[in-house]
């Protein structure tokens, strides 16, 4: 018998909906896998672990665990705890990152151990003069992840907005000093996905759209990965050089259904 995975572990957005609407296939797939334990990861520290439960379900998909959600702001808030218990932090970005720190840390603007930059709103001339001076006197800069910019739907049309590179990088060039980068490509969003699972990751899949992010860092640790082009990388754009292949490269969850099933990596149900 070939490879047949025992854990998954999901990218949401360009795989299950775009803003709030689902994608198609996405109800079908879940229940098709649901025999299989799943950890949902995302590179968007915005919202916490219960919201994305509730949009999940919003959406009209099958109520998930919030504990099986992984967001890049929990894995930094964990990853800080491990690094420095109690530690103290100034966050830069939405307050779903102000919360989930807080379960772990205590917000301190003026004695802050690590400046925290994620997503959302929260930069401006007061924030990023704060997070600089702190910085200067020996406060670590951490960013929750490291995407350019992010696909959104707002009233209705698609926008490009700034992702967390883009909102870290003038703390690090007002200081000279590269963050510290948690969320994907960077290892440990899958290491403690997969830690949440208990499985290795050659038992497990990644699933996700973007080849930069979701393929190349799942790769980078053992994970077989497949990849869906419904996000923004499209059917017909070019693999970008230099990036790992994804073992599955498909139009849609459909798609990666029928071959899974096909090719007996997943028992049809």
């Amino acid at each position: 018998m070939g490879f047949r995975p025992r854990g998954l572990l999901l990218d949401m957005d360009g795989v299950l909906y775009h803003g709030s609407r689902l994608l198609p296939h996405a109800r079908r797939f879940l229940e098709a896998t649901a025999h299989l334990p799943r950890v949902f990861v995302t590179n968007n520290p915005i919202r916490t672990p219960v919201e994305v439960a509730d949009h999940l379900a919003a959406l009209g998909l099958p109520r998930s665990d919030p504990a099986d959600v992984l967001t890049s702001g929990v894995a930094t808030a964990r990853w800080l705890a491990r690094e420095r218990p109690g530690f103290r932090f100034f966050a830069v970005g939405a307050d779903g990152l102000h919360r989930v720190l807080a379960e772990h840390g205590t917000e301190d603007a003026e004695n802050a151990e690590f400046v925290v930059v994620g997503e959302g709103p929260g930069l401006d001339y007061d924030t990023l003069s704060r997070g600089i001076d702190l910085i200067r006197n020996g406060a670590t800069l951490v960013s929750t992840n490291p995407d350019p910019s992010v696909d959104a739907v707002v009233a209705g049309r698609h926008r490009v907005l700034p992702g967390g590179g883009a909102l870290v990088a003038p703390f690090e060039v007002a200081t000279g000093l590269r963050a510290t980068t948690i969320g994907k490509p960077e290892p440990l969003l899958f290491v403690m996905a997969l830690e949440r699972l208990g499985l290795s990751a050659a038992e497990c899949v990644m699933v996700g759209d973007r080849p930069d992010t979701d393929i190349a860092g799942a790769a980078r640790v053992g994970l077989r990965c497949a990849l869906v082009r419904t996000g923004r990388f499209l059917p017909g754009a070019s693999w970008p050089a230099g990036e790992p292949p994804p073992d599955w490269d498909v139009p849609d969850l459909r798609s990666l259904l029928l071959r899974w099933w096909r090719d007996g990596v997943l028992e049809q149900r």
